[in-house]
């Protein structure tokens, strides 16, 4: 096994199938093959080469007419990626048409555009599966948007929130990866480059700018202003947008992953019949699902710095830097894709213990109310007071476990203007959640408007 997206045992949990496609060496010669026969039609039809010539060339450079075991074989011996492909294509041309082959290309023209036509492709994949993931959050946000549960700060009880807040804050941070998604096409990030040994065009007879132009409109690809043979800022920015969205679903499997805790029991993974938590412990369910999710944004990101290192190429190229791009492009986007799939599948089946989730909120006795608590007593004895009551009597409660609530309602300074029930009042869940409704209300409206486009 030479790496676990190779592995048929445990290439599951870390890739989908429709990316490990995209990146096989089968596709990968389909793009380049792509590239080489799209050039020697438009060589032909421009008179760069014989039109005749162009258009054999672009009807053989199909990937049913070339042995992939004797490419890869030839490749290993060459020590080179590309040649195998264009000698196997020069003999299936025929001796005359055969000299026509890659006229005015070089290796990288070929290799980056193949590789930018497999990058677009992963994109409109994962593209497909950030927008099952929205649609999944957006359910689940409207659903429980009025489900009390504790808030947690630094680990510890805060004060309450709803299960529908928490999830729309995720929501609202995928809809940003979304519209970076849409960004990376506005930015016309996926580019080709068909430019010759150093970027002039200097071996296309003057053509070499229309040339480039008809050939990447052919392949549905943009066309750059000038050489990136040594400019890999695009990759590094769909790296990077691709990077921050995995961050946001290892969150998520981070946050779910505490959330279904024994001790916490408010969120569980879905689980089917026959699902084997451990080897030695028969009870055992435990979150594979989100130690999966959460797992794989650590590989993400050290691809992602890895392909930054790709901008730092020497002169106008080399293969030193040029070469991580390979390695790091199909994990982020196996990677990332294997996040989506399964965060989406985790939103939409969860189990939610509403009960629990209220169980945890009275575990305290009160306590994630004394903020609520301070700010009403305050407007009868001062904010600044009201906390110092508030804090004598929470510190007490904590430390010798005695009621809260009634040690506050001891002191006089409560007594003297609020009833008990008024203080229970205090305590209620739904009487504490401030404008979280109306926030709610703003990221289900933006994600309304984005689906709508």
């Amino acid at each position: 096994m030479a790496s676990v997206l190779d592995s048929q045992l445990m290439q599951g949990n870390f890739s989908t199938p429709a990316i490990r496609e995209i990146w096989s060496d089968e596709n990968k010669i389909k793009a380049q093959l792509a590239v080489e026969g799209t050039l020697s039609k438009v060589e032909g039809e421009l008179g760069v080469i014989p039109k005749e010539a162009g258009d054999k060339i672009a009807s053989i450079a199909d990937i049913k007419n070339f042995d992939l075991d004797a490419i890869v074989k030839e490749s290993a011996e060459k020590m080179h990626s590309l040649i195998a492909l264009i000698h196997t294509l020069q003999t299936l041309a025929g001796e005359e048409s055969g000299e026509y082959v890659h006229f005015g290309a070089t290796t990288q023209d070929i290799v980056d555009t193949g590789i930018m036509l497999q990058t677009k492709q992963a994109f409109d994949v994962l593209y497909k599966h950030s927008e099952a993931l929205i649609a999944a959050l957006t359910k689940q946000t409207e659903k429980y948007r009025n489900t009390p549960m504790i808030g947690r700060t630094h680990g510890i009880q805060a004060i309450p929130i709803t299960f529908g807040f928490k999830l729309a804050v995720w929501l609202d941070e995928a809809l940003r990866s979304q519209e970076r998604l849409n960004e990376l096409i506005n930015h016309q990030v996926f580019v080709g480059s068909i430019s010759g040994a150093v970027g002039t065009y200097a071996a296309f007879n003057g053509y070499g700018p229309e040339i480039e132009k008809r050939v990447l409109k052919a392949l549905d690809l943009n066309v750059p202003n000038i050489s990136w043979q040594s400019s890999r800022d695009r990759f590094s920015e769909i790296a990077s947008v691709l990077g921050i969205y995995s961050g946001t679903l290892g969150k998520i499997g981070h946050e779910l992953f505490n959330l279904m805790k024994t001790e916490v029991n408010e969120v569980t993974e879905p689980f089917k019949k026959g699902e084997i938590g451990s080897s030695t412990m028969p009870q055992k369910r435990n979150p594979a699902l989100l130690e999966g999710l959460a797992s794989l944004t650590q590989p993400v990101f050290s691809n992602v710095a890895l392909i930054h290192q790709s901008m730092l190429f020497d002169g106008e190229r080399d293969a030193i830097h040029w070469r991580s791009e390979w390695v790091a492009l199909p994990q982020i986007t196996n990677y990332l894709d294997a996040q989506l799939v399964n965060a989406t599948h985790i939103i939409n089946d969860f189990n939610v213990n509403e009960a629990q989730m209220k169980h945890n909120i009275e575990l305290q006795g009160g306590l994630p109310f004394a903020e609520k608590i301070m700010f009403e007593l305050g407007t009868v004895i001062g904010k600044q007071t009201a906390h110092e009551l508030v804090y004598e009597s929470a510190m007490t409660a904590i430390e010798q476990h005695v009621d809260f609530l009634e040690l506050i309602y001891q002191r006089s300074e409560v007594s003297d203007h609020f009833s008990r029930d008024e203080l229970k009042s205090w305590t209620n869940a739904e009487n504490d959640l401030g404008n979280i409704s109306e926030r709610i209300d703003l990221v289900l409206a933006h994600a309304k408007s984005l689906k709508n486009g």
